[in-house]
């Protein structure tokens, strides 16, 4: 990893229509949709000693309406599910639901997992899981929400370029006056490339800064996440002049191209 270019991501801060986050106490909620009920019921007794609230819904059909109803801080979600699968229930409730969405995948299945981020997922994880690896994902997560003690007395934290903008405190950006809707990972990884415009940031940087891990060679997550990153930002997906790909290299997000 390069040195001198990444600034270690700053913690969300609390804004107005946000729920504040404590991942200290038992005051986050989880939804673990799972319809393996053994297997529902020991991870939520594993997460439960760690601290977390956890509710657990074996159906896809009905875990949308509970999502949309209940707005857990962080839902848990299945692909293989009764009723509806993983990928529908992500699909409808990402316009609506403000939280995290992790995605438990099939073990290196690329196209599931590139599939739940195209949908709105902010994260996955593979099966089977060890459940202090869940736990460390989950809380890294988590980490990344609003929290109460965020942003009292600090400066709000943005960047204009032409007619972009982007603020870390609100947690918004906007392109010609429109705000673009963003999930929590797109948000953090938009974030990341403006905050560093004009450098080239490598696979490696940007697993490492988001995710806490290395790039194998393997993983597509930051790749599907620039592509849905263009297609919010009106960039050209044949010829991006917005987010560049640098052979080789990593990508650009350009200090231009924003009028």
């Amino acid at each position: 990893m390069k040195t001198g270019i990444l600034r270690p991501l700053s913690a969300a801060r609390w804004t107005s229509g946000q729920r504040a986050v404590n991942i200290d106490n038992m005051n986050t909620r989880i939804l673990l949709v799972e319809d393996d009920e053994r297997l529902a019921e020991l991870t939520a007794e594993y997460l439960t000693k760690n601290d977390l609230k956890v509710s657990i819904e074996p159906r896809g059909d009905t875990a949308e309406a509970r999502i949309l109803a209940e707005q857990p801080d962080l839902v848990i979600l299945d692909v293989m599910l009764p009723g509806k699968d993983g990928f529908e229930v992500c699909r409808a409730v990402r316009p609506h639901y403000r939280g995290v969405i992790l995605m438990l995948t099939a073990r290196d299945e690329d196209f599931d997992q590139i599939l739940g981020l195209e949908m709105g997922a902010d994260d996955y994880i593979a099966k089977p899981v060890q459940p202090r690896v869940l736990l460390a994902r989950i809380k890294a997560l988590l980490r990344r929400l609003p929290t109460a003690a965020d942003g009292q007395g600090s400066e709000a934290e943005a960047m204009v370029l032409g007619q972009f903008k982007i603020s870390q405190s609100t947690r918004t950006a906007s392109l010609n006056g429109n705000s673009i809707d963003l999930t929590t990972a797109e948000f953090d990884l938009l974030w990341l490339l403006a905050s560093h415009a004009g450098n080239v940031l490598s696979r490696d940087d940007l697993l490492q800064e988001l995710r806490g891990i290395g790039f194998d060679g393997l993983d597509r997550s930051i790749d599907a996440r620039i592509s849905r990153l263009r297609k919010k930002l009106n960039d050209d997906p044949e010829n991006p002049t917005r987010i560049k790909t640098v052979r080789g290299k990593g990508y650009l997000f350009s200090k231009h191209d924003w009028n």
